[in-house]
């Protein structure tokens, strides 16, 4: 009910905006907000020739393609005058996302053809895990420190494999297979969920733990910052694992508040301290290494691991093959079964993806994420809060909504402020240790329909929030 009276929110506001930026003259179109691609320079004015300065018609008449441009601001697009039957149409500053219409269009062809690609590969990876009985022994090693925080989940249920996947994925900075594992946990978290409309309370820890992004290989991240020539592209590496491992911990303990969890529970002290203690070991081996033996070791870890799980898989198979033999069956036609019904499952979240992502396209091009961002840089920056800070804040600020939105502001800090700049490198630890909220919770309920997110979205964004001011604390001491 929050999620749908949010959406609703983001479209009336936003439509609102438009509407009223267009009679008062703010806009001179708004056929970009329907049809623009990002990127595109927005039309800004149209006059006719004799009207536009002297120095742009001379320029006009000798141009040989009736176009004409203007380096006033070297911060923003050129001012662009077009000559074109009569009229020079005036171009200035660029669209900020796609439009209603290409959006729409490009979440099915750049983002669930892609995710559907994904969905089918693991899905049939995963049915490999549950015929050969991997799964099983997995949950059946898991469930005593699961049963602690899950403890709605029946003991050695097949949701816990699915989650402890996940976690690793997201742990491994693979968001691929992250996603994959993420959906099959919450298919059958599902059917154990006696309402199965309204969100289960481990449906809800799942998703606030999946939300903090715990990772130790944040991969995509050190990739941008050597693409912009950073001096260490791996420096970020653990202020991003330190948020995300307090952005967790802060949700496993509200959550764990909510539902009234026992935390005096010796085994979760114990698997607590321990992963506790592998990161910090891990953290010191990273240390000891030189800047090349670091980006080898960043570079390669999480592909490795993941071929390890899927020749695991294979292999652990193969040994077991008679199990599939005894269901009438063989290991490639069970993975092609797994495979439809990743195929099936990325049909069936469309809608909800799409409606979230054009509402998130409307919010950004009718400017009135622009008008919040400016208006909260205002009042911190009179609240004292440092400039480098404020010039990070739009990376936060559209984490929760967009993760392509929220990178995109990142690599215009680091190219604007530089790499290695205090605000270059706030915004790639924000970019990190948060998650696409909205995106995630459409995503992940739409998969089994459910209506009613309970209390989910607020602290998904509660968790957001830490994540933000740890990044902010942590970037401090670091930087």
């Amino acid at each position: 009910m929050v999620l749908s009276r949010f959406w609703l929110v983001i479209f009336v506001c936003s439509i609102t905006f438009v509407i009223a930026g267009l009679f008062t003259n703010q806009y001179y179109s708004i056929d970009y907000v329907l049809n623009g691609k990002q990127g595109e320079p927005l039309l800004i004015s149209e006059k006719y020739l004799n009207e536009v300065p002297q120095f742009v018609q001379d320029s006009l008449k000798v141009s040989g393609n009736n176009e004409f441009v203007v380096n006033r601001v070297t911060s923003d697009a050129d001012t662009t005058y077009v000559y074109n039957k009569q009229t020079v149409k005036i171009y200035s500053g660029t669209q900020k996302a796609d439009g209603l219409l290409p959006m729409a269009k490009s979440s099915l062809l750049d983002l669930i053809l892609p995710l559907i690609a994904y969905l089918a590969f693991f899905c049939g990876i995963m049915e490999l895990l549950i015929i050969s009985g991997a799964s099983e022994k997995l949950a059946g090693y898991l469930s005593p420190a699961f049963a602690k925080i899950f403890p709605s989940i029946p003991k050695n249920h097949e949701s816990i494999s699915y989650m402890t996947l996940n976690f690793a994925a997201n742990f491994l900075g693979l968001d691929s297979a992250a996603t994959p594992f993420g959906l099959k946990a919450m298919e059958k978290l599902q059917e154990i969920n006696p309402d199965k409309d309204k969100a289960s309370d481990a449906q809800i820890m799942f998703m606030c733990l999946h939300a903090a992004g715990l990772t130790l290989i944040p991969t995509s991240i050190i990739g941008y910052r050597a693409a912009e020539n950073a001096a260490n592209p791996a420096d970020v590496m653990l202020p991003c694992i330190i948020t995300s491992f307090v952005g967790t911990i802060a949700a496993f303990i509200l959550v764990g508040i909510k539902q009234r969890i026992n935390f005096k529970s010796a085994s979760l002290l114990v698997g607590l301290m321990s992963l506790i203690g592998a990161i910090i070991g891990l953290l010191f081996y990273v240390n000891t290494l030189d800047l090349i033996g670091k980006n080898y070791f960043t570079a390669n870890l999480s592909g490795v691991l993941l071929l390890a799980i899927i020749g695991f898989t294979l292999l652990f198979s193969f040994i077991n093959e008679k199990k599939f033999i005894a269901k009438n069956t063989n290991l490639f036609d069970t993975f092609v079964v797994g495979a439809n019904n990743g195929l099936k499952t990325g049909a069936m979240i469309f809608p909800y993806v799409m409606g979230m992502l054009v509402a998130i396209s409307l919010f950004r091009n009718s400017g009135l994420f622009e008008l919040i961002s400016h208006g909260m840089a205002f009042v911190f920056s009179h609240l004292g809060v440092h400039k480098e800070i404020i010039d990070s804040l739009p990376v936060a600020m559209l984490r929760p909504f967009a993760s392509s939105g929220s990178r995109g502001f990142m690599i215009d800090a680091m190219r604007v402020y530089g790499p290695d700049s205090f605000a270059g490198r706030l915004s790639c630890i924000f970019q990190c240790s948060a998650e696409t909220t909205f995106y995630v919770i459409a995503v992940y309920f739409g998969s089994v329909n459910i209506k009613d997110t309970r209390y989910t979205l607020w602290m998904m964004l509660l968790v957001d929030l830490i994540c933000v001011l740890t990044a902010i604390f942590v970037a401090s001491w670091f930087f």
